[in-house]
């Protein structure tokens, strides 16, 4: 008696509909991605002559002072009142806990308003300050 072999069974991964996958989730990414450009308002920033860029954007808080007096933290404009709590709640942040807080004031405001806001970052403990300032002068 003669035995036959028996054909190996193929293992393979259909590939078929994997274009097809690929394709509908790159449309899903691309559509739910969101990319958060913080505006601020318009501040004319004063020149300074060395500048140096912050190491990256994530974990800053960005303060923007106007020359009449408004206060915007992170594009929400607040109160002077509302800052230490605001600034705070950031640094107790366990996901994302504030490492710099960037300031960008107009070349024309009145220190007066500067210093509050200090007082009110330091009662906060955010005292790691970066100043915004173009090139130049």
């Amino acid at each position: 008696m003669k035995f036959e072999k028996k054909e190996k069974m193929s293992s393979g991964i259909p590939t078929a509909s994997l274009p097809d996958i690929v394709f509908m989730l790159l449309i899903f990414f691309m559509v739910s991605t969101v990319f958060k450009e913080f505006r601020g308002i318009p501040v004319a920033l004063p020149s300074a002559r060395k500048i140096e860029k912050l190491p990256g954007k994530r974990d800053v808080a960005y303060i923007y002072l106007d020359r009449n007096g408004t206060i915007v933290i992170d594009d929400r404009p607040v109160e002077m009142k509302d800052v230490r709590m605001i600034m705070y709640a950031k640094r107790a942040d366990t996901d994302h806990p504030l490492k710099v807080t960037s300031l960008k004031f107009d070349k024309q405001i009145k220190m007066d308003l500067v210093n509050q806001v200090h007082e009110e970052l330091k009662k906060a403990d955010a005292l790691n300050i970066n100043y915004s300032a173009i090139s130049g002068g």
